[in-house]
């Protein structure tokens, strides 16, 4: 699943793995951060996995030749991913995942899982999160094992999350992968989602809306349930009494404004280089987007290919994507506003 920040990916990403335990599913999670690499946060977790697995009899066999597989896989590509720290409960099979190429390897590694997923009635998924900062060559070598899996009808496959540039991402890794894969696209609630969101929850505690103050929270929180949850939060801490009017709203906003700018968009904004904040501001001056990269140029009087680099950096960092070929838009909801407010007059322009 993809979507910008703030649309509850993880949140539904964490329901579905929920749904997946409570029907039988093995599944484990884990969280792609920007500093590892995918064979360090896959392999824990596969250890997990096998680990259960070999307490059923049936699978107990398979599950424990997927354990030397892995023993194999963290010993041949640990001179390339110094990262990978795992406990071995065997010792390595020769020839088992342990050639030392990572797309090679993962493949065995996840076709052993899937083995013994099978015999154990059972499947394997892996849910990941924040997939986008899965390296290019470590997601070719996920969707060729996860490709390989899906051709022997083997039950193991992976559910992840991402930012919006993950779909393109998957396609430059292995042209199949739009036809491996789904990626329903999350987006922001509708009007009418989105006031039951603010009213319901209410309403279950004995406290209405008025319209006003409604249409007020929807407008200021375009709809985005990470937002549409701090505007009903302050306006609910500032009310006195029900109705929630369009005043107490407006107060709310202050204090939601001050608390995303502290939190949400400062652990944000805190991570890039003067360069690349100026690049956010001169998009910022261009409006919510997406921007044409030209008008960008345009805007900080630069030419498109010498801002090349920076804008290559915030995709990396998560910051913007492209929705279609030279277009630029945050991948942060509002982040235009906080931009205007942290960088205020023109002084960034020097």
């Amino acid at each position: 699943m993809v979507g910008l920040r703030g649309v509850g990916k993880t949140v539904l990403l964490d329901q579905v793995r929920k749904d997946a335990e409570s029907s039988g599913i093995y599944a484990v999670r884990v969280e792609a951060p920007e500093n590892r690499s995918l064979p360090a946060i896959l392999a824990p977790q596969i250890r997990q996995a096998l680990l259960r697995l070999s307490h059923v009899q049936a699978a107990r066999d398979t599950a424990q030749r997927g354990l030397r597989a892995l023993a194999g896989f963290a010993k041949a590509l640990k001179v390339t991913y110094k990262d990978i720290e795992v406990g071995l409960d065997y010792g390595p099979e020769p020839g088992l995942a342990d050639n030392g190429d990572l797309e090679i390897d993962l493949t065995s590694l996840l076709e052993q899982v899937g083995i013994a997923a099978r015999e154990g009635k059972t499947a394997v998924v892996v849910f990941i999160d924040e997939l986008q900062y899965v390296k290019p060559d470590q997601l070719a070598a996920l969707i060729s094992a996860l490709h390989r899996c899906s051709q022997n009808a083997l039950p193991m496959t992976v559910v992840g999350a991402g930012l919006p540039q993950l779909r393109g991402m998957a396609g430059n890794a292995k042209s199949y992968a739009e036809r491996l894969f789904d990626f329903p696209m999350i987006g922001p609630l509708t009007d009418a989602e989105a006031e039951l969101a603010i009213v319901k929850p209410a309403q279950d505690e004995g406290v209405d809306y008025t319209r006003d103050a409604v249409s007020a929270i929807i407008s200021r929180t375009k709809g985005y349930p990470y937002f549409l949850q701090e505007w009903g939060k302050h306006a609910w801490d500032r009310a006195v009494q029900s109705p929630i009017t369009i005043a107490d709203v407006e107060a709310a906003s202050i204090i939601a404004i001050a608390a995303l700018d502290e939190s949400f968009f400062r652990v944000r904004f805190d991570r890039l280089t003067p360069t690349e904040r100026t690049y956010l501001r001169a998009m910022s001056d261009l409006g919510s987007g997406p921007h044409r990269s030209g008008d960008i140029a345009d805007r900080l009087r630069r030419s498109v290919s010498s801002l090349g680099p920076v804008r290559s950096s915030l995709i990396t960092k998560g910051m913007i994507w492209s929705p279609s070929h030279g277009d630029t838009a945050f991948t942060v909801p509002l982040f235009d506003e906080f931009m205007r407010r942290i960088m205020p007059g023109k002084d960034w322009e020097t």
